[in-house]
C-alpha cells in the first residue's frame, strides 16, 4: 500500500479549490521548465491534495502554451498518485448539454505544435495508450459527480484540437458525424499521454459549456454564453473534487489497470546509450524503474 495524494488540474473557470486544510501555494521546480502556476497543496478529509490551475491564475496560458511536461513532472515530484483533469469542452451530442459533465475514456489527438513526450533521442520509450484514462479513477469521479447532484455521463471520446480558435463548421461536422466524437477541447492532449509516461493514474472530466458549431439551433460558439456556463460548472467541479477523498481513501493499492507500472517494459534504449542529460531530467518520471 502507498499513500494517496490527489492532484487536480483545473481548467477554464476552475482556478482554486476550497476547504483545504493547511493550504499553501508552493513553488515546484521542474527540469522541464516552470509549471503553469504555483501549486496549491493541503489536505481534504485527511487526504493530501495538490491543485494546479492549468492556465495559471488569471488565465495567462493559451492551450498551446501550457507547459504540460512541467505540470505533470511537478505533480509527480510532489508525490501525487492520482491526477484528475477538469476542463471546459464543447459537445457533439444533443444529450450532452451545457452544464453536464462527461467522464472521458478515449481521446483523438489533433494537436500538432506541442511537446508530447518526456522521452526522445537519448532515451526512447513507448507506453500503451489503448486505454488512456484509469477506469478506477474515472469511476470515482463519476460517483463523486453523481453524489454532488451533477448530471454526469460515463464514457466519451474527447477530440483534442490545437486551437486557440474554435472549430469551423466543416470540422465540427467531421468530428461529430464521421469520427463520432463526443466532446471537443484544447487541453486533454498531450496531458493524458504525459501522465501515462509518468506512471500516474489519470482521469478526465469534461465540463460541457456549449454545442460547438454543429448545432442548428445554436450556431457558432458564443464566448459570452460559455463564460456564463463556466461559472456554474466551476462550482460543480469544486463539489466533485470535494467528494474524491472519501472515495479514494488515504491509502491505495497498486492500480489494477497498471497505470502506475506503465514504464515496466517501455524503455528501449540500452543503458550505456542513454543520454545522461536527458536521464537527469527524467529522475521523477522514471524514478520507480531506474531508482
Amino acid at each position: 500500500m502507498t499513500n494517496t495524494m490527489i492532484g487536480v488540474i483545473g481548467g477554464s473557470g476552475l482556478y482554486e479549490i476550497s476547504g483545504l486544510e493547511d493550504a499553501e501555494w508552493r513553488s515546484v521546480q521542474s527540469p522541464w521548465g516552470a509549471p503553469s502556476d504555483l501549486i496549491l497543496t493541503g489536505t481534504l478529509d485527511g487526504v493530501p491534495m495538490a491543485f494546479l490551475p492549468r492556465h495559471g491564475r488569471g488565465h495567462v496560458h493559451a492551450p498551446g502554451s501550457v507547459p504540460y511536461r512541467a505540470n505533470i513532472d511537478a505533480l509527480k515530484r510532489l508525490g501525487v498518485t492520482d491526477v484528475i483533469s477538469v476542463s471546459a469542452c464543447g459537445s457533439f451530442r444533443e444529450e450532452l448539454a451545457p452544464g453536464d459533465f462527461v467522464i472521458v475514456d478515449q481521446f483523438i489527438d489533433r494537436t500538432f505544435a506541442r511537446e508530447k513526450s518526456f522521452f526522445g533521442k537519448g532515451c526512447v520509450a513507448h507506453v500503451s495508450l489503448a486505454h488512456p484514462t484509469c477506469p478506477r479513477l474515472a469511476e470515482a469521479c463519476a460517483t463523486a459527480a453523481h453524489e454532488a447532484g451533477i448530471n454526469v455521463h460515463r464514457g466519451g471520446t474527447y477530440l483534442a484540437m490545437e486551437g486557440p480558435q474554435f472549430s469551423t463548421l466543416a470540422e465540427s461536422r467531421l468530428y461529430r458525424e464521421v469520427w463520432r466524437c463526443d466532446v471537443i477541447g484544447m487541453t486533454g492532449m498531450p496531458e493524458a499521454k504525459l501522465a501515462r509516461e509518468a506512471e500516474l493514474c489519470y482521469a478526465s472530466v469534461a465540463m460541457i459549456t456549449d454545442y460547438d458549431s454543429w448545432h442548428p439551433d445554436h450556431g457558432e460558439v458564443d464566448i459570452a454564453a460559455i463564460i456564463e456556463t463556466l461559472t456554474g460548472n466551476a462550482d460543480k467541479g469544486r463539489r466533485l473534487v470535494a467528494g474524491l477523498p472519501a472515495l479514494l481513501g488515504p491509502e491505495r493499492a497498486p492500480c489494477p489497470h497498471g497505470c502506475d507500472r506503465a514504464l515496466e517494459y517501455a524503455l528501449l534504449t540500452a543503458p550505456e546509450k542513454r543520454d545522461p542529460v536527458l536521464m537527469s531530467k527524467l529522475d521523477a518520471v522514471t524514478g520507480r524503474v531506474l531508482g
